[in-house]
């Protein structure tokens, strides 16, 4: 069993002992932390947190526990059920609350789940914040409400205002979508896309959706992670011929993986890239993505006349230097489209939209769109961790090995080479090293990556 506690949220495996697996008493106990911290920044009596969730199968007994907490602790609840992470997102504006938690653990297996935890612009908790919650919780400094103040518990459902918010963004173009009569297939893995993506289709005027895996009940029908050799049944569909596009996205939708017309892959990392060339075709400005996305999105940026700048990874430190830098359009590489426009969040619903309007406004297949773009191949593999490894001292071994040539630091460690880069960072999210590495093909690509994890090993 697992726990992972991090500025990200709190993610682990259900069940097991108090501190080793998230079970009901470390539900509790972190989302009255979390509740602790938004009412100490809240001048309302009761203030409002908004909670929803994904399809897993742990999700329910979360959302009670979760609910029942916040209610205790004299926190209003405005529980959206079963929606997408940009829609809790969303709504956490949308009701001018004070926070929001999501309970998912996004692309991890349906053993795990997760407290992902919001701040009242909708946004993911900063490292300051979320290290607050932490300690918080490990004080357990929790003060219940009284009988008469309990909080209140209401219950909507923001998808439709969702959608209107993504319809109603300037370089939507419904009308060329519904022009251009796309047959789209899309692989929801029986989490809440199912009940988001195909509404969302059909209210951009898609007439011919083609679903696999849309059925909400979180059994994940593969590895939820959308992975190329994750996704070999709507691969096969595509090559069959039945479809323009193949959209697919992970259990909480907020990373989008797109499949060309033929079956092949048209690639996480370019999900951001052919958004971002469709946003700065109408937009002038900047882009921002983290160290391990691809630096396509640099070149087209550049060719656009824009500014591009790289973050540590992270949702909430993409969206800082987004802001630092007012860049218009941004996201990381597996997938995560961040278009402030709509909100600071990665958000598959507008990513597909985008793209869409993309593609209609080029009279192209999907393949040939993606030859548009400079060509790399990003390797992405990970390192076991177990408990006696020093993961700083390994990376400092590292960054000294390397030291003829250019590295960041600023999360992990980063080798730019001539010949393409490597970075290694722990991840936030699953106890293991994530070693990402680029370069012009796929082979060299992964030559790099093994030369660099063999001296870690």
């Amino acid at each position: 069993m697992a726990l992972v506690k991090s500025i990200s949220g709190i993610r682990g495996t259900i069940g097991g002992r108090v501190g080793e697996g998230l079970n009901p008493v470390d539900i509790v106990r972190f989302t009255a932390a979390y509740a602790t911290q938004r009412l100490r920044l809240q001048t309302a009596a009761h203030p409002t947190v908004v909670v929803g969730r994904d399809a897993r199968i742990s999700g329910q007994m979360a959302d009670l526990l979760v609910t029942g907490t916040l209610l205790g602790m004299g926190i209003n609840v405005v529980d959206i059920g079963l929606a997408t992470t940009p829609t809790t997102e969303l709504a956490v504006t949308g009701e001018h609350a004070a926070g929001g938690i999501i309970l998912t653990a996004s692309h991890n297996p349906m053993q795990w789940n997760a407290l992902k935890l919001l701040n009242d612009k909708g946004e993911f908790l900063t490292d300051k914040e979320g290290k607050e919650v932490l300690q918080i919780a490990e004080a357990e400094d929790f003060c219940f409400a009284q009988a008469a103040e309990l909080g209140v518990l209401t219950q909507k459902d923001y998808l439709p205002y969702h959608i209107e918010n993504v319809l109603g963004l300037r370089l939507t173009d419904r009308q060329a979508i519904e022009k251009a009569d796309f047959t789209v297939a899309v692989d929801c893995v029986n989490s809440v896309g199912g009940i988001a993506i195909p509404a969302l289709l059909r209210a951009l005027g898609v007439k011919n959706i083609i679903e696999l895996n849309c059925t909400p009940d979180g059994l994940f029908p593969h590895n939820p992670e959308p992975l190329p050799q994750h996704l070999t049944q709507i691969s096969a569909l595509m090559r069959s011929g039945k479809a323009d596009v193949g959209f697919v996205v992970d259990p909480d939708v907020d990373r989008l993986a797109i499949i060309c017309e033929n079956g092949d892959m048209f690639g996480e990392e370019y999900t951001l890239v052919s958004v971002a060339d469709y946003v700065l075709t109408h937009t002038s400005g900047n882009t921002v993505s983290n160290l391990s996305s691809t630096r396509a999105l640099s070149d087209v940026t550049l060719r656009h006349g824009g500014s591009y700048s790289a973050s540590a990874v992270g949702e909430v430190n993409v969206v800082t230097e987004m802001k630092r830098t007012n860049a218009v359009i941004g996201g990381e590489g597996n997938g995560g489209v961040i278009y402030p426009a709509s909100h600071y969040g990665r958000d598959a619903l507008v990513g597909i939209a985008l793209f869409l309007s993309h593609l209609a406004h080029k009279h192209v297949t999907v393949s040939r769109l993606k030859k548009e773009y400079p060509l790399y191949a990003i390797s992405k593999n990970r390192i076991e961790l177990t408990p006696d490894i020093d993961v700083d001292a390994l990376l400092q071994k590292i960054k000294e090995h390397f030291n003829n040539e250019r590295v960041n630091d600023i999360d992990g460690v980063k080798i730019d080479f001539k010949e393409g880069w490597v970075h290694l960072r722990k991840s936030n999210t699953e106890p293991i090293i994530r070693v990402y590495s680029e370069a012009a093909t796929a082979e060299e690509a992964d030559r790099l990556a093994k030369s660099v994890m063999a001296l870690v090993k």
